[in-house]
């Protein structure tokens, strides 16, 4: 019989690799893989509704929940993940030193929903007492005038956002100090060619992460997987089969990483780096599955409810597909 053929819009992580090059199969389906930057996958999928399965915005996906539409479903394989301390980006002459010192100032977003977005001013608001309302917000497109919200959000009274002019772009607008900061999960171009106008908040980023890790136990989720109801309604084991070959490729990963007679990964050091992560964060330091990440959705949704971008405090049980909450066992 012949299998299952779904479009599967995701970037190229090496966590797919193995499934991209056919070393891991997926039982019953044929993935023709759609190799995109995140941004185009998340605008497509969410206003279009374009792929069978796709890599999506957490907090896009949370607000499709909360709304009942666009109707997906997720499995919880996490194909990004990052620690947000080093997406915060200030001008030089804006007088911000310290987190507290945001209060008032200009903070530029390329959208506000935006899951980095989202993870940064709930711990701004969580661990520095500065919440969304004390900045004024400003959004438009970072290196390209025009970006607008791919979701339209009714966002609490006391959040104060403009739009940017069409002919502006936050990273101009940062590096020239009309705006005082900046907040997104790309670094803005001033930054990367050196601007000395332009700094990080936390410059010693890793050291500050780590802290958190380990003071809260949260490593930060950005994307869901997604499947589109329509292909679970007519096939429901597809959420459990694509689960199991998403973990399979990951574990190949991790196995790839123990390889010390050649370097797998292009930095020289990355063994040490492995081995210093694995010593923090456990064996399987980038887990799938509800349980051994609940803490860290459960905070997703407290930030996002408590931000007014969703307005229901949703149950993490809630968001994946069911069958993909148990594990077979013999």
């Amino acid at each position: 019989m012949s299998k299952l053929t779904l479009s599967f819009a995701c970037w190229d992580y090496d966590r797919i690799q193995a499934l991209t090059n056919g070393s891991v199969q997926v039982d019953g389906i044929d993935l023709n893989w759609l190799n995109m930057p995140v941004e185009e996958t998340f605008w497509r999928m969410m206003r279009h509704q374009e792929f069978d399965v796709a890599e999506l915005s957490l907090s896009s996906y949370l607000v499709a929940k909360d709304r009942g539409f666009p109707n997906f479903t997720a499995i919880p394989v996490f194909m990004s993940r990052f620690f947000r301390h080093s997406g915060i980006y200030i001008n030089t002459n804006s007088g911000i030193t310290k987190p507290e010192d945001l209060k008032g100032k200009r903070v530029g977003i390329p959208e506000y929903q935006l899951t980095a977005c989202l993870w940064i001013r709930g711990i701004l608001q969580h661990d520095f007492g500065v919440h969304p309302s004390d900045m004024n917000w400003y959004i438009g497109g970072q290196e390209t005038a025009g970006r607008v919200e791919k979701i339209k959000l009714d966002l609490p009274w006391n959040i104060n956002i403009r739009q940017i002019d069409d002919n502006q772009t936050l990273n101009e607008m940062l590096e020239s100090g009309e705006i005082d900061a900046f907040i997104a999960p790309r670094a803005p171009s001033c930054f990367l060619e050196g601007s000395p106008n332009v700094q990080r908040l936390f410059p010693d980023f890793p050291v500050v992460e780590k802290e958190y890790f380990r003071r809260t136990g949260i490593f930060p989720i950005m994307h869901v997987v997604a499947i589109k109801d329509e292909i679970l309604e007519k096939h429901p084991w597809v959420a459990q089969n694509l689960y199991k070959a998403f973990e399979e490729a990951k574990q190949k990963v991790y196995e790839g990483f123990k390889q010390t007679a050649a370097l797998k990964v292009t930095l020289p050091w990355f063994a040490s780096e492995w081995e210093n992560t694995r010593e923090l964060m456990g064996e399987d330091f980038w887990p799938y599955g509800l349980e051994k990440n609940r803490k860290t959705l459960e905070a997703a949704v407290t930030y996002s409810y408590e931000q007014g971008i969703i307005k229901n405090q949703l149950k993490v049980e809630d968001l994946f597909a069911k069958s993909t909450l148990e594990k077979y066992t013999l």
